[in-house]
């Protein structure tokens, strides 16, 4: 039972400690040093791993905001090997197993001082293992996923096209947009999809 929601569980706990680390987050924007709280509409996910807020206050959010990144890292790593096992073909099935295995450290790396590096890395992992498993889903009967996947995507490049943009006012929340369609897919995917939604493809060789 816990092996089969293992995904779930990690994803809601991950979640659970996310929002206590916003909820105790002492304030602060780059647009209002004095700001109290955390605006969802203006700070980062990632003003929660500094040492100290941008009002200047030391951080108390910081170690529950590392310990939700730390599990919802597991929750990715999980999602990817159990995904890999609906994939017939072995190639395919060995990119998405392993990037999304290595996918584990780079994200729970992005509480460091490396954010940037940790991040772009990680979302490479992340979205071309999404765009490998995409590639199957449209050669199968799961028309929901063929529309929600590609919407996901969507959502992704227009997140780094207003990122390499430097539109910083609309990031925040296309980034909480972005990180959001991504959960509900993982979701999705793992508990709406079976391996013989996918046992009819061979790829032409």
């Amino acid at each position: 039972m816990i092996k089969k929601y293992s995904v779930l569980i990690a994803m809601t706990f991950s979640l659970i400690l996310l929002l206590i680390a916003i909820s105790i987050y002492p304030g602060g924007t780059y647009q209002d040093k004095n700001a109290v709280g955390f605006d969802w509409s203006k700070n980062y996910i990632s003003n929660l791993f500094e040492a100290k807020a941008l009002n200047g206050s030391p951080n108390t959010s910081r170690i529950w905001a590392y310990l939700g990144m730390f599990v919802y890292s597991i929750s990715c790593a999980i999602f990817f090997v159990n995904m890999s096992k609906k994939i017939p073909e072995k190639n395919f099935k060995n990119i998405i197993k392993y990037s999304g295995i290595l996918i584990m450290p780079f994200t729970f790396l992005i509480v460091t001082p490396l954010h940037d590096l940790m991040l772009n890395i990680s979302n490479f992992l992340f979205w071309n293992c999404i765009v490998a498993i995409t590639v199957f889903i449209f050669m199968t009967k799961l028309h929901f996923f063929k529309i929600y996947n590609t919407i996901c995507l969507l959502i992704f490049f227009y997140a780094v096209y207003i990122h390499t943009s430097s539109n910083w006012n609309l990031l925040p929340i296309v980034a909480k947009v972005n990180a959001i369609s991504a959960i509900f897919l993982i979701l999705g995917l793992e508990y709406f999809t079976d391996v013989e939604d996918f046992a009819h493809i061979k790829l032409k060789s």
